[in-house]
């Protein structure tokens, strides 16, 4: 981004929302020693706090409360107006911040990658990988400006697009009698061992939701975040995992069997969220349209 605001006055409002130099450091990946040198070259200049120290870390003072309404404007102006000078030609140019998801690195990281090489040039993609619940905080504090998050059940949320959803299949080793039929009552996994997320993971939220709205008792066998890790220790016998339809995650792996459950039939959502915490440039948003057409296609 073209520096039109001295960029410390971003670093203050980093800090501010996220209320910790530490948090922000890491936001920001810069040391903690560079925030707090900037942060006390601002209070020196403006002539008085903007911060005070508690115990779970900063909090605005009345005067830093002043300064920061006065100053969010005009971050967000300056943002725009380098954006417009940089993109007066109609051509997308700037960093982009983007975050994958564990299961979708292997099949659409290089995708991505090499399609945006090609269609903008001038665009410098950063990459990142980690659990939905990960790339949510990191939207949420501004380190990211896109990211592929799962959603469970119907798509309502605003800010998100839908990319695909998927039912959800119950898998087990292959060969399992359990899974002979191609399709299982979500009443039926009760009592059943089950390879879960750990909470509070949103299906477990929801599974957990379902059995009681039913008078039913979900038996926790092991706890697995990764559809890799419950992938192998289905496979191994340890219980049964709830994955996205064979189709997505198992690819023809023939050491393993699904059944599609039913009774509710349940769905998850791969949806691109958008960080709130910076304008959505003409870069940000041609990668966004690239992403979902990749997922078009």
């Amino acid at each position: 981004m073209l520096p039109i605001l001295d960029p410390r006055w971003h670093l203050f409002a980093t800090v501010a929302q996220l209320g910790s130099l530490t948090r922000a450091a890491d936001a920001l990946n810069a040391p903690q020693s560079v925030i707090s040198r900037q942060i006390a070259q601002l209070e020196t200049q403006c002539g008085g706090k903007l911060f005070r120290r508690t115990g779970r870390g900063v909090v605005l003072t009345e005067f830093g409360q002043i300064v920061h309404a006065r100053i969010l404007p005009l971050i967000a102006d300056s943002d725009r107006l380098a954006d417009e000078i940089l993109t007066t030609n109609g051509i997308p140019i700037g960093e982009v911040h983007v975050g994958l998801l564990p299961s979708s690195v292997p099949a659409f990281a290089g995708r991505l990658f090499r399609a945006a090489r090609e269609q903008f040039p001038r665009i410098r993609l950063h990459l990142a990988e980690g659990s939905s619940a990960q790339l949510e905080e990191w939207l949420d504090a501004g380190r990211l400006d896109l990211a592929l998050l799962l959603r469970e059940g119907p798509v309502a949320a605003a800010g998100a697009t839908c990319l695909r959803s998927m039912a959800l299949d119950l898998i087990g080793p292959a060969g399992d009698p359990l899974l002979a039929d191609d399709r299982i009552a979500f009443a039926e996994l009760a009592g059943m061992p089950l390879i879960l997320p750990a909470e509070p993971h949103v299906l477990r939220k929801r599974l957990d939701a379902l059995a009681r709205e039913r008078g039913l008792r979900l038996t926790v066998a092991m706890e697995a975040d990764t559809i890799a890790l419950q992938r192998e220790l289905a496979i191994a016998g340890a219980g049964y995992a709830i994955v996205a339809s064979m189709a997505e995650t198992v690819s023809g792996d023939d050491r393993l069997c699904a059944a599609r459950i039913v009774q509710p039939e349940l769905e998850r959502s791969i949806v691109l969220g958008t960080t709130q915490h910076r304008p959505h440039t003409l870069a940000t948003r041609a990668v966004s349209q690239l992403i979902a057409s990749l997922f078009a296609g």
